[in-house]
């Protein structure tokens, strides 16, 4: 099969240091619309990847993003936010990055080109069939991802992928893979773009529709959200108020005594104001 590493290729535009700042952001913006429709094209795949997330998290699994640079960022980014809108353990999503925490802010020479710390770095965490690791590498050819992926399959750990290129080395790897064909960006190679937005809004697809599938939606609200500052407090009061409808001293008051607004409306409803 073909390898075509359309992220490398040359962009659609050229002279770019001779346009104005209007003609910039406006090309800027016609590539980035057609990213959407190139995530509708993996919507399958997608879909095939959250489910066996969703089962392995059921029993008990956890999920595991790996990446280097920006994809590892984006992996990272994603799993730190799954504890503060659906209150899951900061355990249960975890991001991993390419020469650790510190390459987050600063990138690490070299680092993406290890074939041994990636299965180290989930050997650290204990990464085991109950789980379910999902690189993410734009151009699919990370050897920090790959090895890992390789390692896991060889341990029947489920994995999956986010790459930007067809029949990449990682597509071939993971058992799971998510190929969101984004083509050349604006930029020549500045995957950080247009794969960029692709592997972010397949994260948020993953983790959202995954939380909701574990139950931490109801309705269309974060019921489970923790209360980490003023706003999501009132947020969280006014759900209370839509919910059971209750004012807002005695909604607030049963979201203090209560922590969470899923125990809140819980039990009011149990009779336990």
């Amino acid at each position: 099969m073909s390898f075509i590493k359309t992220t490398e290729q040359d962009s659609n535009h050229d002279h770019l240091e001779k346009m104005s700042v209007a003609e910039l952001l406006k090309n800027i913006n016609a590539e980035d619309k057609t990213v959407p429709l190139a995530v509708e094209n993996a919507l399958p795949q997608i879909e095939t990847l959250v489910h066996e997330i969703v089962s392995k998290l059921k029993n008990g699994g956890r999920l595991f993003y790996m990446g280097a640079g920006t994809s590892g960022r984006l992996g990272i980014v994603d799993a730190s936010e799954c504890p503060p809108t659906f209150g899951v353990p900061h355990e249960l999503v975890v991001g991993l990055i390419a020469g650790g925490d510190s390459a987050i802010r600063k990138a690490i020479e070299f680092a993406e080109d290890s074939t041994t710390q990636g299965w180290k770095d989930l050997q650290e965490h204990n990464t085991s069939s109950k789980d379910v690791v999902v690189g993410i590498a734009a151009s699919g050819t990370t050897p920090y991802v790959i090895s890992a992926l390789e390692q896991c399959n060889e341990n029947n750990i489920i994995t999956g992928c986010i790459t930007c290129n067809h029949n990449s080395p990682l597509s071939l790897t993971a058992k799971y893979p998510i190929e969101v064909i984004v083509g050349p960006e604006f930029v020549t190679g500045s995957s950080r773009m247009k794969a960029g937005t692709a592997q972010k809004l397949v994260l948020n697809m993953i983790t959202t529709s995954t939380m909701i599938q574990l139950g931490h939606v109801k309705g269309n609200k974060m019921v489970d959200m923790q209360l980490s500052n003023n706003k999501l407090v009132d947020r969280g009061t006014k759900m209370i108020m839509k919910e059971i409808h209750v004012s807002e001293e005695e909604a607030l008051h049963l979201l203090n005594q209560h922590k969470s607004v899923r125990n809140a409306i819980k039990q009011y409803n149990n009779g336990r104001k």
